[in-house]
């Protein structure tokens, strides 16, 4: 059995994702433009907080530590995930109007998606240092920090004490990069803090273009290898490089990688499937499975989402990403994996 992380198994919580939590509209005008849209259905989005919900799903111990707008949009997010089980005593309210961030999606075609975001005056990015918990932060396994929520301050400032925290109390990091372009001002502001975290984190997760925007000052010339060698370099034991259609690999502290191939998936939208492999590769990770399990966990569940209309409400249980695995090795046969 690999064990390339170590987790504390007597603290109560199991991941505590920070971020932000916002509402996506997904289309129900299925494979049109935006402007030609009129009907749409209303779900819990934001990357942070569909993970939140992809492990509760599978079972985990969920808190969350974000800001949410005080109005009815607020109330939604926060029953939402009080209906999934989650935590939610460390979700702030807004509190000078600011508004839960809107996300607009364009499903065009099978292979073709867009996303029109609202992002101004967020209350996500309103989540402050003195509303991080040092007794919260120290009872979870492990938090999850967006990339997202550092393109801000003082949101960024927040992650940055959730994280001094967590080093200081053995609580595990696990930085999804997450990038988005909105609010980040410059490609060098993007590299400052995403490798303070990536510096401290057990576990760093991105695409190639994630790891470049990353690695933008320092400059690693898009090499996985050497990539993944620079962050483990300071402690990181995994890092995740996803590269779309291809696949992904992860990379151990060992000097082994472990491939996998996507599952096949029948696609109905192009985004969304980042959130379900997170969650159920973390969930993988908790639970001692090697690592080319984990990734075929995460690799099944990224495959459910992308033929689902939601993000949130999509997410899985163990079984039924165990029953899809079964499913796609009965009818393609062990070809999915591979070391």
């Amino acid at each position: 059995m690999q064990n390339y992380v170590t987790f504390d198994m007597s603290k109560p919580i199991d991941f505590i994702p920070i971020g932000r939590i916002a509402i996506d509209f997904n289309p129900t005008d299925m494979y049109m433009p935006l402007s030609k849209s009129s009907n749409f259905n209303k779900y819990v989005g934001g990357s942070p907080a569909n993970i939140a919900v992809g492990l509760a799903r599978l079972g985990c111990k969920v808190g969350f530590q974000g800001c949410v707008s005080n109005d009815q949009f607020g109330d939604f997010v926060v029953d939402y995930f009080n209906n999934e089980g989650i935590d939610t005593s460390h979700i702030t309210r807004a509190k000078n109007g600011e508004n839960i961030g809107l996300t607009f999606t364009e499903i065009l075609s099978i292979t073709e998606s867009s996303i029109l975001m609202y992002r101004e005056s967020v209350a996500d990015f309103c989540m402050a240092p003195e509303d991080i918990d040092e007794e919260y932060i120290a009872s979870a396994k492990a938090i999850v920090i967006s990339g997202t929520a550092l393109a801000k301050s003082p949101s960024r400032e927040a992650c940055l004490k959730a994280m001094m925290l967590a080093k200081k109390n053995n609580t595990r990091i696990i930085f999804d990069i997450d990038y988005r372009a909105y609010t980040w001002k410059s490609k060098d502001e993007i590299a400052v803090y995403y490798s303070l975290v990536a510096q401290n984190a057990d576990v760093i997760m991105g695409s190639r273009e994630e790891f470049d925007l990353t690695e933008g000052i320092i400059g690693i010339k898009e090499s996985d290898p050497e990539s993944a060698k620079y962050w483990q370099s300071f402690g990181a034991s995994i890092c995740v490089i996803k590269h779309g259609k291809k696949g992904s690999t992860a990379y151990t502290n060992d000097g082994n990688f472990y491939d996998i191939k996507p599952f096949p998936a029948v696609l109905l939208k192009g985004f969304g499937g980042g959130d379900g492999y997170g969650s159920a590769f973390l969930y993988s990770l908790l639970k001692g499975k090697d690592i080319i399990d984990c990734l075929e966990f995460g690799s099944a569940s990224a495959s459910i989402l992308i033929a689902a209309h939601s993000c949130s409400d999509a997410m899985p249980t163990a079984d039924e990403v165990e029953a899809y695995i079964k499913k796609c090795k009965d009818e393609y046969g062990e070809m999915v994996a591979r070391v």
